[in-house]
């Protein structure tokens, strides 16, 4: 009699870590997007391991079902990451893709694992003055021209079919964000980072104050930019993360 077949394993992650690594950032995907939207990013940050976050109902996890809310997909990853947590690390999002880790460090910080070193934070106002953003209140026309935006952001062509095909993925993670709301600032034990952008009509620096409820050690950053500049791994933006987690010597 042959035996079940077991369940494959989800990927959370587009790596395995390098166990040798002196640190890591934890990067999550912008909104309707999967973890190859950091192509363009390198694999270390002089000491520190970049890992890209996969979620599901994308990319390679396609047939998988949304995560649904960010405290949901925070539950899973708590379970996943733990054993990558052996070194400092910390997350990474833009826009939309930074409230997931918020989430993490929250339920990380709740259950007495080890929390991220730092939270970088992009383009994105803190929980208890969200939801906030122009994309939340769009109709699917205007969406579409925003993937279409992304996608030669990314260094792709947009084409109409598969613009409308990512509109349902988008759709969601836009829902999620919607969903996410605390109406009282967590203060977590690690710093914040919150990095803003020069021409960033999206989200401007001045409305991005309220991180500093959530951190005794929270900094603002102003880098010369537009609202998905991120995508290229400028060097501005890979000194932010050099400074903000520095291993200390023997860490590894």
């Amino acid at each position: 009699m042959t035996e079940p077949r077991r369940a494959k394993e989800p990927k959370w992650l587009l790596r395995k870590p390098d166990p040798e690594a002196a640190a890591r950032l934890f990067c999550f995907p912008y909104s309707g997007c999967g973890a190859s939207m950091y192509h363009r990013w390198p694999r270390r940050i002089g000491d520190v391991e970049v890992c890209l976050i996969q979620l599901p109902h994308r990319e390679n996890r396609i047939r998988e079902p949304h995560y649904g809310t960010y405290e949901n997909l925070a539950r899973h990853l708590v379970g996943y990451l733990t054993p990558f947590l052996d070194k400092p690390f910390a997350f990474f999002g833009h826009c939309g893709g930074a409230l997931p880790g918020v989430e993490l460090a929250i339920q990380l910080h709740e259950e007495g694992l080890p929390a991220p070193e730092q939270l970088f934070i992009s383009s994105q106002v803190a929980p208890q003055d969200g939801p906030y953003g122009r994309f939340l209140g769009m109709q699917d026309d205007e969406l579409a021209e925003q993937l279409s935006e992304l996608i030669t952001s990314l260094g792709g062509t947009p084409d109409p079919r598969l613009v409308q095909l990512g509109l349902g993925l988008l759709g969601q993670d836009l829902e999620a964000n919607r969903q996410y709301h605390r109406a009282e600032p967590v203060v977590l034990p690690s710093g914040i980072t919150v990095i803003g952008w020069t021409e960033d009509r999206e989200i401007p620096m001045d409305l991005m104050g309220g991180w500093k409820a959530w951190s005794q050690d929270c900094r603002h950053v102003l880098l010369e930019g537009r609202h998905y500049d991120f995508l290229h791994a400028p060097a501005a933006l890979l000194d932010v993360f050099s400074a903000g987690l520095s291993p200390s010597p023997g860490s590894a």
